[in-house]
């Protein structure tokens, strides 16, 4: 290819006898005018179709677009093309100059002729073009005689790449089975050369390896199936060779490889098959619920999820005795045991297992159906076992201070072999170190050994162990747990004191008020209480009852209507409260229930007893008027008379001849009857010298007291009267620690009996008679006794002296 186009170069070059200025048809002239100019220039170049000859046009500059070969490879530079300007007589005036992209290191120019040539190799995949500016200049002056002008030299492109696929190896997959036609993938090829020239970068695709099973197209590079039914289990793994040839796969073309892997995936297309038909297990009768008791297996040709299987028991002989899972790792089928087994009961199983797959695909189900069934038989091995126990463990219950040998529970376990042999019972002591309990060792009766203290112990953890006897080595246990319970000690009792109230609208039936009740003893959980009337309260009470709900709770029942409480205001209703304790307890407690008036939806109104006397039709807010009123009188009258009394006391106590004043005044505390420096004694024997209304200022004064005629100051009874009263208030301890001053004179002539005092009855004769002081009433029967006997002595002593 080379060769021709240097051979069609050379050939042209010979025909243009060395003025060619371009290989292409004259473009228009650059900075110059076509028209208007003084002078005509002209271009001598050939005419295209073998027309040979000159042709004069109007122009400074002619231009062509210059081409040169990439890859040359000759010895000399490559000729690329001629500049000329009519200007140029041939007298090598004109100079002719080269700048721009390469324009030295690639592209050099002969300054007297214009020609151009190229230097070196171009490759136009590296640069497909160079833009270079030429220009003619006087060789003496230098100076320009054109403008400068732009041309281009393009590289013109040779086969010289072939196409290449850069995202190769590639990588696929189609699912098995799949039908002809189908999509894989698609493979890209890519050539560097020129697509807008010739056929250099024009591929074909094409398979060099893979057929029959594949195919692709020679355009797109699509790959398809070219095969039906081809199957994973058969050959999963394909790679294919594809091939990419430009010059439209011509010969000559420049041809590139790639490498397709593709792998067939799989799909559901295989059922599950077991490899045997019968599978024979052995299963010892002591293995436990929920062990494994064998495996099995269907194999699968499929892969993942289509291999899954899924195993299950068809109802039958062995059904309800095994089941059957799944191994996610290895597919296996796990036979389990669900109930015990007992060799003297049954010795064998059979029972039949399908296996099937768990993700069917609909498209294969023609082909039959997707599962497998195997017969599975089981035979139980005997074996030795220990006894059994009836129950997995015991709980018993002993109350506190049971007396020692009584027998609280048992336990029972058997031997189910077919010897049956018999079975002894033993405590392990390391569960009873106090030895609190005891077991016979043939019945199995669990007894206690001492009293029980449930504030000690309140729980009992013991192990029972039976062993059988013609094998002692065969032992079972079971957990035995033994509750004290406490003793009933205390009676139920209220849980609170109820406030109740039945309305005067209380109808008949009407439950007024659910109580309940509450116990001392311990546990509280468990406790339950039942409620009923006394049995002498059943028929008498015609008014309320008891009634029993059944969850530790009761409610007041009304058995009448029509309460008043002008007629009884306060009813109380006896309850008696049972326990459940052991022994029971009970007592009776009192609900207090208040008749009240209430609003006609029964919400309480008042229940104050001061309410049954207002007249009816009075509102809420005139009788809180009316409370309101009598409370502002009462604190009225409270302080006027405290006002009164205290106006009095300052009165009593501003009297400035206070006898105390001098005992106060002094500092001095009285020394009774020979204490004459702090007072006037005289005051005392002369009666005469006390002023009027003077009063006793240690206590009140409950009335006012007559002056009482004077006496004899030396009269006996004097003396001994005011020692008994002086005696009297030195004993007094509510009387003020100072010393009182009080005057006897008089006693008051306000009595009807006048005068009784013994100061004014020396005047009086001795014969006087004192019977008339019966008739004064109860009060003075006493004084009319002791001056009867007085009487009757001095009339004994006067006939004494008479006599003699």
């Amino acid at each position: 290819m080379l060769t021709r186009n240097c051979l069609l170069l050379f050939l042209w070059i010979l025909v243009d006898k060395g003025s060619v200025s371009s290989l292409r048809p004259p473009s228009q002239p650059l900075g110059r005018s076509r028209t208007g100019r003084d002078h005509t220039r002209s271009l001598v170049g050939p005419m295209r179709n073998g027309a040979a000859g000159f042709q004069r046009v109007k122009r400074g500059w002619v231009w062509n677009q210059f081409f040169v070969l990439e890859e040359y490879m000759g010895s000399d530079p490559q000729y690329v093309g001629k500049l000329h300007t009519d200007l140029d007589k041939g007298d090598s005036a004109v100079k002719y100059t080269l700048s721009g992209e390469g324009a030295g290191s690639i592209f050099t120019i002969d300054q007297t002729t214009g020609d151009i040539h190229a230097l070196r190799s171009l490759d136009r995949e590296e640069k497909p073009y160079y833009t270079l500016r030429a220009q003619a200049v006087d060789i003496n002056t230098n100076k320009p005689l054109e403008p400068e002008s732009e041309f281009v030299i393009k590289v013109q492109d040779i086969n010289d790449n072939e196409p290449k696929f850069l995202e190769g190896p590639y990588t696929a997959s189609v699912p098995e089975m799949s039908p002809v036609g189908t999509y894989v993938t698609q493979v890209t090829a890519t050539d560097a050369d020129d697509p807008t020239y010739g056929n250099s970068a024009r591929v074909v695709y094409s398979i060099l390896h893979g057929q029959p099973y594949f195919s692709v197209d020679p355009k797109t590079g699509v790959i398809k199936t070219a095969l039906p039914n081809m199957d994973r289990e058969v050959k999963e793994q394909y790679q294919v060779l594809i091939q990419a040839k430009d010059m439209g796969g011509q010969l000559g073309g420049l041809a590139g490889t790639t490498t397709v892997n593709i792998t067939l995936s799989d799909v559901n297309d295989n059922p599950p098959r077991f490899s045997k038909s019968f599978f024979h297990l052995r299963v010892p009768e002591s293995s436990a619920v929920g062990s494994a008791v064998g495996r099995i297996k269907a194999h699968d040709l499929d892969i993942g999820k289509n291999a899954e299987v899924e195993y299950t028991i068809v109802p039958g002989d062995g059904g309800a005795m095994f089941d059957i899972t799944t191994n996610e790792h290895n597919q296996e089928g796990i036979i389990i045991l669900k109930r015990p087994l007992d060799y003297e009961t049954k010795k064998a199983y059979t029972f039949k297992v399908d296996a099937a797959n768990a993700h069917l695909d609909p498209r294969f189900q023609s082909f039959g159906a997707f599962k497998d069934t195997a017969t599975v038989k089981i035979n139980v091995l005997d074996v030795d076992e220990p006894p059994v126990f009836n129950k997995p463990s015991y709980v018993m219950d002993v109350y506190e201070d049971t007396p020692a040998g009584t027998i609280i529970g048992a336990v029972t376990a058997q031997d189910l072999d077919a010897s049956s042999s018999p079975v002894r019972y033993s405590i392990d002591w390391k569960s009873d170190l106090d030895s609190y309990f005891e077991i016979d060792p043939v019945e199995g009766t669990i007894s206690t050994n001492e009293l029980l203290d449930r504030e000690s112990i309140a729980q009992h953890n013991i192990s029972i162990v039976a062993t059988k006897l013609n094998s002692p080595v065969l032992t079972s246990r079971v957990a035995v747990t033994v509750h004290v319970l406490d003793i009933n000690e205390f009676p139920p009792e209220l849980a609170s004191p109820y406030e109740t109230f039945v309305c005067e609208n209380a109808k008949v039936g009407q439950v007024i008020q659910t109580f309940g009740a509450k116990d001392q003893d311990l546990p509280t959980a468990g406790q339950q209480f039942s409620f009923k009337p006394p049995r002498e309260d059943l028929k008498n009470n015609k008014n309320f009852t008891i009634r029993d709900f059944g969850n530790n709770t009761a409610g007041i029942v009304t058995k009448r209507s029509g309460f008043r409480r002008r007629l009884q205001e306060i009813y109380f209703l006896p309850v008696v409260i049972e326990d459940n304790g052991y022994p029971p307890k009970s007592s009776t407690g009192t609900l207090t229930i208040r008749v009240c008036g209430c609003e006609s939806d029964g919400s309480l109104l008042t229940c104050g007893a001061e309410a049954i006397f207002l007249p009816v039709g009075l509102s809420t807010g005139a009788l809180i008027a009316i409370l309101l009123c009598i409370i502002i009188l009462l604190v009225i009258v409270v302080l006027y008379v405290g006002l009164r009394r205290q106006k009095k006391k300052e009165t009593l106590m501003s009297s400035k001849e206070d006898i105390r004043d001098n005992v106060i005044h002094y500092d001095d505390e009285g020394g009774g009857e020979e204490d004459t420096h702090a007072f006037d004694m005289g005051t005392l024997r002369n009666p005469k010298v006390v002023k009027e209304n003077l009063y006793r200022r240690d206590v009140k004064p409950e009335m006012k007291r007559a002056q009482r005629p004077p006496v004899s100051q030396d009269s006996a009874d004097i003396r001994d009267f005011i020692s008994q009263r002086l005696k009297e208030h030195d004993m007094d301890n509510s009387a003020p620690p100072y010393d009182s001053l009080a005057t006897y004179a008089y006693e008051g002539d306000g009595s009807v009996a006048e005068s009784l005092s013994s100061i004014e009855s020396l005047a009086v004769e001795h014969e006087e008679d004192y019977d008339y002081l019966n008739d004064w009433g109860p009060r003075f029967k006493t004084l009319a006794g002791i001056f009867g006997e007085q009487s009757e002595t001095q009339s004994d002593s006067t006939s004494t002296e008479n006599t003699h």
